[in-house]
């Protein structure tokens, strides 16, 4: 049986660290007080996930900062930067704690339309210094409250390709919270995730960072499904093939929809698409024709007919520890 690796999964936030996020906002960052989070409190969070990945059959998650709660685009940077250093903190802790189940993805302190650069000094920090394997990378750090930074496919984003490939950590393209009220947040991971795709696939990103690994969560956004309209308008502007050009891009299984999945395995293939369920989160609900939660994505790719036992394999294991390359198995 393949070890089961949920490559998507966000950090269950305890109520401590929801109170020191209200002050953050509430005062802007001054004045704060980062909360001294009891092992108690740490343990309590991460004991929680681990009852549900025991329910549902998961080995291991990778956890990460939960995006909506980033607040990448509230003034001044000073609250997103000691947010995220207290969400990649208790991520450590919780790692530490649980070293058999979890392992870190770091959140960057993002802030609006100023460059990545800014990141730089922590993503170098949790990596070196505290073995985490990835990161989140939000492509609208202003949350829909303003014009966005360019899209990833713009030399804007350099500083971070650059050492992204130097350290070999890939990077989950998801957005963040939405300030639009035309986008729910989940409406703006599909649409950013989307934007996100073309940028990439019609820039040079990929001849100047042959090794660059982006994922692409949520089954690609809309990408799939429209694949036709892209394949013409690449034909029409005579460029490369867009298919050939999409697999330079990896995607994840957080659509909770046995269509949308055979769909995605169909178009990018099985070497190209991770196992992950973002659970607990938004499918953390039932669904009244299994009477599981939609979440619950294990049992769904497994019956899907035209997978084969190796496809299954690198679905749920092998494309992530090979993508991954600072996971250790040892620890499991």
């Amino acid at each position: 049986m393949p070890l089961i690796i949920d490559s998507h999964a966000h950090i269950v936030v305890p109520p401590e660290s929801s109170k020191f996020m209200g002050e953050l906002i509430s005062g802007r960052a001054n004045p704060y007080t980062v909360p001294k989070l009891s092992d108690d409190a740490v343990r309590k969070a991460g004991q929680s996930i681990i009852d549900i990945m025991d329910k549902v059959g998961t080995d291991i998650q990778f956890l990460s900062p939960r995006p909506f709660m980033q607040m990448h685009s509230v003034k001044p940077a000073k609250v997103t930067a000691l947010w995220t250093a207290h969400m990649n903190d208790l991520i450590f802790r919780t790692v530490q704690m649980f070293p058999k189940r979890f392992r870190a993805v770091a959140g960057l302190p993002q802030f609006r339309d100023t460059s990545p650069v800014n990141c730089l000094a922590e993503l170098e920090f949790r990596v070196k210094e505290q073995g985490f394997i990835g990161c989140l990378l939000n492509p609208d750090p202003t949350e829909a409250d303003g014009p966005p930074p360019p899209g990833l496919g713009d030399e804007f984003w350099y500083p971070l390709y650059e050492k992204l490939v130097e350290w070999d950590i890939p990077a989950l393209v998801h957005s963040a919270g939405s300030c639009s009220p035309r986008e729910s947040y989940t409406l703006k991971f599909i649409n950013e995730e989307s934007i996100a795709v073309i940028s990439l696939i019609d820039s040079k990103v990929f001849e100047r960072f042959p090794t660059l690994k982006l994922i692409i969560p949520h089954g690609g956004g809309a990408i799939p499904y429209h694949m036709g309209r892209f394949r013409a308008w690449a034909v029409r502007r005579g460029g490369p093939s867009f298919d050939d050009r999409l697999k330079r891009l990896y995607f994840d299984t957080v659509t909770y929809d046995q269509d949308a999945l055979e769909l995605l395995f169909k178009k990018v293939g099985t070497k190209n698409v991770l196992f992950a369920t973002e659970n607990p989160g938004t499918g953390s609900a039932p669904d009244p024709t299994t009477g599981r939660n939609f979440d619950d994505l294990k049992p769904v790719i497994e019956a899907i007919g035209f997978l084969s036992d190796d496809d299954k394999r690198d679905i749920f294991e092998c494309n992530c520890t090979r993508l991954y390359s600072r996971f250790r198995r040892d620890d499991a």
